[in-house]
């Protein structure tokens, strides 16, 4: 079973950045779909980026621009940078990984069987 760790969270101003991590172990994250989702309290998670065994990478709408998805093979591990973070940008953040895919990969959470177990995102205004 595939085992995802997240860390790399924190609170930060309005305009300011962070980096996310996500370890992987029992599974490659270059060979698999990997996400980044996140969800605030009382609302849908909401997908935020994906990378396939590629590299190709997808983003939503809303981060388009200002976060990065990328990794490191040799380390087995997935990062998010994330730069000019808005309020609205707040939320647990959580990393996952869909092993039947390694290309189109999707934003849509029902695609990915395995997940980190969140780290907390504050930015404030």
């Amino acid at each position: 079973q595939v085992q995802l760790v997240e860390s790399g969270g924190g609170s930060v101003q309005a305009g300011g950045s962070l980096r996310l991590s996500c370890a992987a172990s029992r599974a490659a994250v270059s060979s698999v779909c990997m996400g980044w989702f996140r969800q605030v309290p009382g609302k849908e998670r909401e997908g935020v980026a994906t990378m396939d065994r590629y590299g190709n990478m997808r983003y939503a709408s809303s981060v388009q621009g200002r976060f990065t998805v990328s990794q490191d093979n040799a380390k087995n591990t997935v990062y998010l940078q994330m730069n000019s973070l808005k309020h609205e940008d707040t939320a647990i953040y959580y990393c996952a990984a869909d092993p039947t895919r390694v290309v189109s990969c999707r934003l849509e959470d029902d695609s990915y069987q395995y997940w980190g177990q969140g780290t907390q995102v504050t930015v404030s205004s």
